[in-house]
């Protein structure tokens, strides 16, 4: 079989059960652990290898982790899927190499996603959502810049940067929210922080 058949059998037999459980939000959910850890007996069946890279990219001012997932590598056909995860300038109590290790983790995660066919979003009727929103009522909220993207892609990234961190400062997400939205593609980013921005304005209106 060739690899795009071999990947195709993996993510149809794949069951990645939500082995953490957030006590804040209420909600469980499945870190890159537990991907990894479901999918290794079907990549031995399937003699499929699947390897993790990382990259720093600079983009503006901030730090990115490029996380690479791919299937066969060094093999004709491989296939391989990135995420992106933006180191937080700071986290309390997380040293430097913490920090990143977070964000490799997060953008690990996201690239799995992408290569196993995971979906890994969260309804808006989840009770993480639910918090979020009562949050709102007590912050006093800026106006979100809604302008339509950019094509270009670094200057997307930026402004979406600058979205995540209005969407924690002015609507209460909360700061795995802000890390699944710097791991998805910029315009898909774009288009969810809007959508959660519209729902939280939505009930309070």
């Amino acid at each position: 079989m060739t690899i795009p058949e071999k990947l195709l059998k993996v993510q149809t037999e794949l069951k990645a059960p939500k082995g953490q459980f957030n006590t804040f939000g209420k909600y469980k959910y499945r870190s890159a652990e537990d991907i990894l850890e479901a999918v290794k007996p079907l990549l031995q069946t399937n003699e499929l290898t699947i390897t993790l890279s990382d990259e720093p990219v600079l983009i503006g001012n901030r730090i990115y982790i490029k996380a690479t997932a791919t299937a066969g590598i060094g093999e004709e056909g491989a296939v391989s899927v990135s995420a992106f995860a933006r180191e937080p300038e700071s986290k309390k109590g997380m040293d430097e190499s913490q920090i990143t290790g977070t964000a490799s983790s997060y953008a690990r995660k996201y690239a799995l996603n992408g290569l196993l066919l995971i979906d890994d979003n969260k309804d808006a009727d989840s009770d993480e959502y639910a918090k979020q929103t009562k949050q709102n009522n007590q912050n006093t909220k800026q106006p979100m810049n809604r302008k339509p993207a950019t094509n270009d892609p670094n200057a997307m990234i930026a402004k979406v940067g600058q979205m995540i961190d209005k969407a924690q400062k002015n609507y209460g997400a909360s700061t795995e929210q802000a890390e699944k939205w710097s791991a998805m593609e910029p315009k898909k980013a774009f288009d969810d922080i809007m959508h959660y921005v519209n729902a939280v304005e939505g009930s309070q209106a």
